[in-house]
């Protein structure tokens, strides 16, 4: 597929068919997320996969509210075959720079102007997502409730030192109606409400 068709088409999918995942493809998905940009090439990123009914079952037990009776977004996501969660690590990017090779001699946060282990993190998210379309699946990014996510990291074990950003589902596009999203009643803005050369608005 060409890589404009790929970004063209890529959306969030919120329901999925039950035909299985190539396990292959998931590897190649991650492997793509690792070739994201990352600052200082820290690479502080972890991604917990879980791919078999009974994993994508416990984690959505310990995030979802009411896996029994849910909603219908949730009665869509718990489709999904495979949960993919990106964790960024802070730990990892504060020592990074305090190496020689960058010049700082603390581990202060406050250098950083915006948290780049998350941004990275993202990054490499996305590669996910656009590997889903580019080999004909679906993808969802979604948030992880923040009450739940000591609940989320004491079932996986995720060492403290690694935050979940969110959530990846993968799988089978659904064909029946009900997983269209904001994008089926909102517009996407133009670029000329969104561009700016030059300047962001008059000076004077």
């Amino acid at each position: 597929m060409e890589f404009e068709d790929v970004v063209r088409r890529r959306r969030m999918v919120r329901r999925y068919d039950p035909t299985p995942v190539d396990p292959a493809v998931v590897d190649r998905a991650l492997a793509h997320a690792t070739r994201a940009p990352s600052a200082g090439f820290t690479q502080g990123w972890g991604f917990l996969v879980l791919d078999t009914p009974a994993d994508v079952g416990r984690f959505w037990a310990a995030t979802a509210e009411d896996t029994g009776s849910p909603d219908s977004w949730l009665a869509g996501m718990m489709t999904a075959p495979v949960v993919i969660v990106p964790c960024s690590s802070k730990a990892a990017y504060l020592g990074r720079y305090a190496e020689p090779d960058k010049g700082w001699t603390d581990r202060e946060e406050a250098r950083w102007p915006v948290p780049y282990w998350h941004m990275d993190t993202a990054m490499a998210s996305l590669l996910v997502l656009l590997t889903a379309v580019d080999v004909g699946l679906g993808g969802c990014f979604f948030g992880i409730p923040p009450h739940r996510l000591d609940r989320l990291r004491a079932e996986f074990v995720i060492p403290d030192d690694h935050d979940p950003i969110g959530v990846i589902t993968l799988g089978h596009p659904a064909t029946e109606p009900g997983s269209a999203g904001s994008p089926a009643r909102r517009r996407r803005r133009p670029l000329e409400e969104v561009v700016h050369r030059g300047s962001w608005g008059s000076s004077g």
